[in-house]
């Protein structure tokens, strides 16, 4: 067992009181989800993104590095009659196929060094919702070590090779008590 491993297995065993949510770069862009097709929630945690995008009628596969998180996934959508394939998997050793889902979702989950994977993970027309911490917050939340949390516009940056169809990231701009604060999201289309 990895020490990544371990600190998310020791997470997702304490008892939690709130539920998982949805992200909300899937939430606000659902209309732009396909009717059918393959998604892959990469990094799923407990598998707020991955239930609702099999909701939606999606083939899905769900992903993390936490056996516990992966274990309380599979209980919830046997639970609820949902089909997700919900799979152990450290994404960092065990390579993405190419061009195998028509949507994949990442979030809360930044490894820069997969971006070009990703894309390449994607089929033709397949489309990325990616929502994560930045680097200028108006609030105490999120992770504070530099390397989870992205600077101005790197977001863009990262998928530059992709079809932006939705962005949003405020930063510190007018009244910071409204709006999407302290997060980017990103909706991109794979366009060959």
């Amino acid at each position: 067992m990895t020490e990544c491993q371990a600190k998310w297995d020791r997470r997702y065993q304490q008892p939690r009181g709130e539920i998982p949510t949805v992200a909300e770069v899937l939430t606000q862009n659902q209309h732009l989800l396909p009717a059918t097709g393959t998604a892959l929630d990469l990094a799923c945690g407990l598998g707020a993104n991955a239930q609702f995008l099999a909701q939606a009628g999606l083939n899905v596969t769900a992903q993390d590095i936490s056996p516990v998180a992966i274990q309380q996934l599979q209980q919830t959508a046997q639970q609820s009659g949902l089909a997700i394939n919900a799979e152990v998997c450290d994404v960092m050793i065990t390579p993405l196929s190419a061009e195998q889902y028509n949507v994949i979702v990442v979030s809360y989950f930044l490894e820069r060094s997969l971006a070009p994977a990703l894309i390449n993970a994607l089929k033709p027309g397949g489309l990325l919702f990616y929502q994560t911490w930045c680097r200028h917050k108006t609030a105490e939340r999120g992770p504070t070590n530099p390397n989870f949390l992205l600077a101005d516009n790197e977001l863009l940056c990262l998928f530059a090779d992709l079809n932006v169809r939705i962005y949003r990231e405020e930063t510190n701009l007018g009244d910071v008590t409204q709006g999407f604060r302290d997060r980017a999201m990103l909706v991109a289309e794979r366009v060959v």
